[in-house]
C-alpha cells in the first residue's frame, strides 16, 4: 500500500513493522521515523488506528489467558524466518485446524482399531 505521497519512510515499510511499533518493540530511532510517517500519512494513520483498536479489543477479551512461556519465542522465530525468506507460511489458520482435526480423527481411529485387535486376541 502507498498513499502516493513521498515520505522519508515508505508506507510498505511502516505497515510491515506496524505491530513492532504498536508493541513498543522497535528501537527509539525507528519509532521516531514511524511517528513522523504516521503523522503525515492518512492511510497509514487509519491502518494504525484500526490495528491499535483490534489489539485493545483482543487484550480486553483474551488478556486473562495464560500463554505458554515458549510460544512468543517460537512465533517471533518463525516470523523472522519468513521475513528472511528462509521459510514460507505453511498453512492458513483454517488449513491448520482442518489438518489438526484430521490427525486427531486418524489417531482416534488407530486407537480404536488397536483396542478391537486386543479384544479379539
Amino acid at each position: 500500500m502507498s498513499c502516493g505521497q513521498p515520505h522519508e519512510t515508505d508506507c510498505s515499510e511502516v505497515l510491515d513493522h506496524l505491530y513492532e511499533f504498536l508493541d513498543h518493540e522497535m528501537p527509539e530511532g525507528e519509532c521516531a521515523k514511524f511517528e513522523v510517517h504516521i503523522d503525515e500519512c492518512s492511510p497509514c494513520l487509519e491502518k494504525y488506528g484500526l490495528e491499535q483498536a483490534v489489539k485493545k479489543l483482543v487484550k480486553r477479551c483474551c488478556g486473562h489467558d495464560d500463554v505458554p512461556a515458549d510460544l512468543r519465542s517460537k512465533v517471533m522465530g518463525r516470523i523472522e524466518l519468513i521475513r528472511a525468506g528462509e521459510a514460507v507460511p505453511e498453512q492458513t489458520v483454517m488449513e491448520q485446524a482442518v489438518a489438526d482435526q484430521q490427525a486427531a480423527q486418524s489417531e482416534a481411529g488407530t486407537s480404536a482399531a488397536s483396542a478391537r485387535a486386543a479384544d479379539s486376541a
